[in-house]
């Protein structure tokens, strides 16, 4: 488990860097178009530089704008431009430790819930306090053991 937290750690560490990025949209002709336009590229001079034609070229954007580019494709262009292709994945939760936290109280709750729904029925009712503690302790093995089912 000890591994596991400290992947944990370092994939968040290198996730939080793009963080401030997840905010930034696309222009609305797609990055490709603007970033050429403004560099003052035409389509043949880009055409050029990938050694594909204008036409391809307006392709590209086009897929781009769509989202239906490849990172390949991303690549080469980023390339001829003399760009990096920089792209990454960023938690709603902000951290990953905060999204499996999320996770594992959500299928605690929902499990416990309906433990107690059951104990309910029977006429064992808990209090709402040892349902709390209930759904800590099971949210905590969740986030030690990251059972597969956390992600169902």
């Amino acid at each position: 488990m000890q591994k596991r937290l400290l992947q944990i750690q370092q994939l968040d560490a290198k996730m939080q860097l793009y963080g401030p990025l997840q905010h930034i949209k696309a222009p609305s002709t797609g990055w490709l178009k603007a970033i050429r336009t403004t560099l003052g590229l035409s389509l043949k001079q880009l055409g050029n530089r990938l050694q594909k034609s204008k036409q391809n070229v307006a392709m590209l954007e086009q897929r781009e704008k769509d989202g239906n580019i490849s990172l390949n494709s991303l690549r080469e262009v980023a390339g001829a431009l003399d760009m990096e292709l920089i792209y990454g994945f960023v938690p709603k939760d902000i951290t990953l430790e905060q999204l499996i936290d999320r996770k594992a109280t959500e299928l605690a709750t929902k499990i416990v819930l309906r433990t107690s729904q059951s104990m309910k029925l029977e006429g064992q009712q808990n209090k709402d306090a040892r349902i709390k503690k209930a759904i800590g302790e099971k949210a905590q093995i969740f986030k030690t053991e990251l059972p597969k089912i956390l992600w169902d």
